[in-house]
Protein backbone atom coordinates (compact mmCIF):
# COMPACT_ATOMS: atom_id res chain seq x y z
CA UNK A 1 0.00 0.00 0.00
CA UNK A 2 1.32 3.41 -0.91
CA UNK A 3 2.26 5.89 2.26
CA UNK A 4 -0.48 8.41 0.93
CA UNK A 5 -3.46 5.31 1.20
CA UNK A 6 -2.62 4.57 4.71
CA UNK A 7 -5.72 4.84 6.34
CA UNK A 8 -5.97 6.92 10.22
CA UNK A 9 -8.97 6.89 11.99
CA UNK A 10 -11.10 9.68 11.44
CA UNK A 11 -10.98 12.02 14.34
CA UNK A 12 -6.88 11.72 13.77
CA UNK A 13 -7.26 13.00 10.70
CA UNK A 14 -9.10 15.55 11.74
CA UNK A 15 -6.34 17.02 13.94
CA UNK A 16 -4.60 16.59 11.60
CA UNK A 17 -5.80 19.52 9.85
CA UNK A 18 -4.40 21.60 12.19
CA UNK A 19 -7.47 23.39 12.83
CA UNK A 20 -9.20 21.00 14.99
CA UNK A 21 -8.11 19.17 18.34
CA UNK A 22 -8.94 15.46 18.41
CA UNK A 23 -11.34 16.16 20.83
CA UNK A 24 -13.25 18.52 18.87
CA UNK A 25 -12.85 15.84 16.10
CA UNK A 26 -14.74 13.56 18.48
CA UNK A 27 -17.70 16.23 19.16
CA UNK A 28 -18.02 17.30 15.30
CA UNK A 29 -18.54 13.64 14.40
CA UNK A 30 -20.84 12.79 17.08
CA UNK A 31 -22.88 15.75 16.13
CA UNK A 32 -23.24 14.79 12.60
CA UNK A 33 -21.12 17.48 11.16
CA UNK A 34 -18.47 15.16 9.15
CA UNK A 35 -19.15 13.23 6.34
CA UNK A 36 -16.77 11.04 4.56
CA UNK A 37 -17.70 11.13 0.66
CA UNK A 38 -20.79 12.84 0.86
CA UNK A 39 -22.11 10.50 3.61
CA UNK A 40 -22.38 11.81 7.29
CA UNK A 41 -20.73 10.12 9.81
CA UNK A 42 -21.00 9.72 13.44
CA UNK A 43 -19.03 6.53 13.65
CA UNK A 44 -15.86 7.30 15.44
CA UNK A 45 -13.99 4.30 14.89
CA UNK A 46 -14.24 4.91 10.75
CA UNK A 47 -10.71 4.38 8.68
CA UNK A 48 -10.17 7.29 6.04
CA UNK A 49 -7.40 8.05 3.72
CA UNK A 50 -5.99 10.82 1.83
CA UNK A 51 -8.30 9.83 -1.16
CA UNK A 52 -11.43 10.37 0.49
CA UNK A 53 -13.56 13.16 0.62
CA UNK A 54 -13.27 14.47 4.31
CA UNK A 55 -15.98 17.70 4.74
CA UNK A 56 -16.61 19.55 8.14
CA UNK A 57 -20.12 21.73 7.95
CA UNK A 58 -19.85 21.73 3.97
CA UNK A 59 -16.38 22.72 3.91
CA UNK A 60 -13.55 20.20 2.08
CA UNK A 61 -11.20 19.29 4.88
CA UNK A 62 -7.62 18.67 4.14
CA UNK A 63 -4.16 16.79 5.67
CA UNK A 64 -1.48 19.46 6.74
CA UNK A 65 1.76 18.22 4.69
CA UNK A 66 4.17 20.72 6.75
CA UNK A 67 3.43 21.80 10.78
CA UNK A 68 5.02 25.02 12.59
CA UNK A 69 6.15 24.06 16.08
CA UNK A 70 7.45 27.12 18.29
CA UNK A 71 8.30 27.55 21.80
CA UNK A 72 7.09 31.06 23.83
CA UNK A 73 7.74 32.88 26.77
CA UNK A 74 4.63 34.28 27.47
CA UNK A 75 4.97 37.69 29.50
CA UNK A 76 2.19 38.57 32.88
CA UNK A 77 -0.66 40.16 31.81
CA UNK A 78 -2.20 38.17 28.56
CA UNK A 79 -4.15 35.26 28.31
CA UNK A 80 -3.67 32.40 26.00
CA UNK A 81 -6.74 31.75 24.39
CA UNK A 82 -7.52 33.27 20.87
CA UNK A 83 -9.96 36.11 22.12
CA UNK A 84 -11.78 36.75 25.12
CA UNK A 85 -15.43 38.08 25.66
CA UNK A 86 -14.04 39.76 28.78
CA UNK A 87 -12.20 42.36 26.62
CA UNK A 88 -8.42 40.81 28.33
CA UNK A 89 -5.40 40.83 26.47
CA UNK A 90 -4.42 37.86 25.05
CA UNK A 91 -0.89 36.71 23.66
CA UNK A 92 -2.58 36.55 19.94
CA UNK A 93 -2.20 40.64 20.75
CA UNK A 94 1.58 40.69 20.41
CA UNK A 95 2.21 37.60 18.41
CA UNK A 96 3.61 38.31 15.29
CA UNK A 97 1.29 37.50 12.04
CA UNK A 98 3.16 34.51 11.25
CA UNK A 99 2.70 32.29 13.73
CA UNK A 100 -1.15 33.88 14.69
CA UNK A 101 -2.12 30.68 13.27
CA UNK A 102 -0.67 28.82 15.91
CA UNK A 103 -2.35 27.40 19.21
CA UNK A 104 -0.97 26.44 22.80
CA UNK A 105 -0.57 22.99 24.27
CA UNK A 106 -2.38 23.99 27.48
CA UNK A 107 -2.73 27.47 28.98
CA UNK A 108 -0.93 29.34 31.64
CA UNK A 109 -2.92 32.09 33.13
CA UNK A 110 -2.93 35.51 32.53
CA UNK A 111 -0.49 36.24 36.19
CA UNK A 112 1.74 33.64 34.86
CA UNK A 113 4.70 33.52 32.56
CA UNK A 114 7.12 31.06 30.93
CA UNK A 115 6.95 28.57 28.24
CA UNK A 116 4.03 27.75 25.72
CA UNK A 117 4.68 25.38 23.18
CA UNK A 118 2.56 26.97 20.33
CA UNK A 119 1.65 24.57 17.00
CA UNK A 120 -1.01 23.88 14.25
CA UNK A 121 -0.11 20.27 14.70
CA UNK A 122 -3.52 19.22 16.07
CA UNK A 123 -2.69 15.31 17.18
CA UNK A 124 0.35 16.77 19.09
CA UNK A 125 -2.03 18.70 21.38
CA UNK A 126 -4.61 16.11 21.84
CA UNK A 127 -1.20 13.95 22.83
CA UNK A 128 0.43 16.25 24.89
CA UNK A 129 -2.83 17.54 26.67
CA UNK A 130 -4.55 14.40 27.33
CA UNK A 131 -5.09 13.59 30.97
CA UNK A 132 -4.45 10.02 30.32
CA UNK A 133 -1.02 10.47 29.02
CA UNK A 134 0.22 12.77 31.93
CA UNK A 135 3.16 14.65 30.26
CA UNK A 136 5.39 16.41 32.64
CA UNK A 137 5.26 20.33 33.11
CA UNK A 138 7.90 21.70 35.24
CA UNK A 139 7.52 25.39 37.39
CA UNK A 140 9.27 27.70 39.01
CA UNK A 141 7.31 29.56 41.95
CA UNK A 142 7.67 31.72 44.61
CA UNK A 143 4.95 31.47 47.60
CA UNK A 144 4.46 34.11 50.47
CA UNK A 145 6.32 32.79 53.52
CA UNK A 146 8.11 29.33 54.28
CA UNK A 147 6.99 26.33 53.33
CA UNK A 148 7.55 23.26 55.51
CA UNK A 149 8.30 19.61 54.42
CA UNK A 150 5.04 18.62 55.94
CA UNK A 151 3.42 20.88 53.18
CA UNK A 152 4.97 19.73 50.19
CA UNK A 153 4.11 15.99 51.63
CA UNK A 154 0.45 17.14 51.30
CA UNK A 155 0.94 18.65 47.93
CA UNK A 156 2.71 15.01 47.00
CA UNK A 157 -0.35 12.99 48.29
CA UNK A 158 -2.68 14.95 46.70
CA UNK A 159 -5.32 17.43 47.80
CA UNK A 160 -8.89 17.44 47.05
CA UNK A 161 -9.52 20.77 45.47
CA UNK A 162 -13.14 20.35 43.80
CA UNK A 163 -15.50 17.29 45.15
CA UNK A 164 -13.82 14.24 43.75
CA UNK A 165 -10.57 15.87 41.98
CA UNK A 166 -7.47 15.08 44.02
CA UNK A 167 -4.55 17.36 42.82
CA UNK A 168 -1.23 15.75 42.76
CA UNK A 169 2.03 17.91 42.67
CA UNK A 170 6.09 17.18 43.89
CA UNK A 171 8.09 19.95 44.90
CA UNK A 172 11.28 20.46 46.30
CA UNK A 173 12.77 23.89 47.54
CA UNK A 174 15.28 25.84 45.64
CA UNK A 175 15.95 28.71 48.05
CA UNK A 176 14.12 31.13 50.62
CA UNK A 177 14.05 34.66 49.31
CA UNK A 178 13.18 37.72 51.75
CA UNK A 179 10.93 35.56 53.77
CA UNK A 180 9.26 33.61 51.02
CA UNK A 181 9.72 30.88 49.40
CA UNK A 182 10.97 29.18 46.01
CA UNK A 183 10.09 26.39 45.02
CA UNK A 184 10.67 23.93 41.85
CA UNK A 185 7.51 22.15 40.85
CA UNK A 186 6.75 19.26 38.64
CA UNK A 187 3.29 18.47 37.57
CA UNK A 188 1.56 15.73 35.48
CA UNK A 189 -2.33 16.75 35.41
CA UNK A 190 -3.69 19.85 33.89
CA UNK A 191 -6.19 20.98 36.50
CA UNK A 192 -6.89 24.70 36.15
CA UNK A 193 -4.39 27.23 38.35
CA UNK A 194 -3.44 24.34 40.07
CA UNK A 195 -0.37 25.16 41.45
CA UNK A 196 -2.07 28.52 42.76
CA UNK A 197 -5.09 26.23 44.41
CA UNK A 198 -2.94 24.11 46.26
CA UNK A 199 -0.54 26.72 47.37
CA UNK A 200 -3.53 28.80 48.88
CA UNK A 201 -4.36 25.37 50.48
CA UNK A 202 -1.71 25.46 52.34
CA UNK A 203 -1.83 29.72 53.41
CA UNK A 204 0.74 30.27 51.20
CA UNK A 205 -0.37 32.56 48.22
CA UNK A 206 1.34 32.25 44.74
CA UNK A 207 3.55 35.41 44.32
CA UNK A 208 5.37 34.40 41.33
CA UNK A 209 5.02 31.36 38.82
CA UNK A 210 6.91 30.55 35.47
CA UNK A 211 6.98 27.78 33.23
CA UNK A 212 10.22 26.50 32.33
CA UNK A 213 9.67 22.96 30.93
CA UNK A 214 7.09 21.31 29.37
CA UNK A 215 7.96 17.49 28.12
CA UNK A 216 11.43 17.61 26.72
CA UNK A 217 11.40 21.52 25.82
CA UNK A 218 12.31 24.27 27.55
CA UNK A 219 12.62 27.93 28.18
CA UNK A 220 16.70 28.21 27.29
CA UNK A 221 17.31 30.83 24.71
CA UNK A 222 14.27 33.11 25.02
CA UNK A 223 13.72 36.37 26.36
CA UNK A 224 10.09 37.23 27.47
CA UNK A 225 7.88 37.99 24.45
CA UNK A 226 9.81 36.54 22.04
CA UNK A 227 9.55 32.43 20.19
CA UNK A 228 11.99 30.05 18.38
CA UNK A 229 10.93 27.87 16.02
CA UNK A 230 11.85 24.20 17.08
CA UNK A 231 14.36 22.48 15.73
CA UNK A 232 13.68 19.39 13.83
CA UNK A 233 16.15 17.53 16.12
CA UNK A 234 13.60 19.00 18.79
CA UNK A 235 10.20 18.16 17.34
CA UNK A 236 11.50 14.19 17.26
CA UNK A 237 12.69 14.40 20.61
CA UNK A 238 9.25 15.85 21.58
CA UNK A 239 7.32 13.01 19.64
CA UNK A 240 9.95 10.59 21.59
CA UNK A 241 9.61 11.72 25.02
CA UNK A 242 5.58 11.17 23.84
CA UNK A 243 5.93 8.25 23.03
CA UNK A 244 7.99 7.03 25.64
CA UNK A 245 5.23 8.25 28.52
CA UNK A 246 2.29 6.62 26.12
CA UNK A 247 4.47 3.08 27.02
CA UNK A 248 4.99 3.91 30.61
CA UNK A 249 1.33 4.10 30.92
CA UNK A 250 0.40 0.63 30.03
Amino acid sequence: MKNNEKKIRLNKYIALSGKYSRRKADELIAIGQVKVNGKVITDFSTQVSKKDKIEINGKILSIKEQFTYIKYYKPAGYITTKSDEKGRKTIYDILPPEVQNLKPIGRLDKDSTGLLIMTDDGDLINKMTHPSIKVQKIYRVCVQGKIEQNDLIKWAKGIELEKGKIAYAEAIVESFENGNTVLIVILKQGMNRQIRKMADYISHPVISLKRTHHGCIDLSGLKKGTYKYLKVSQIKELQQYIKKVEKEKQ
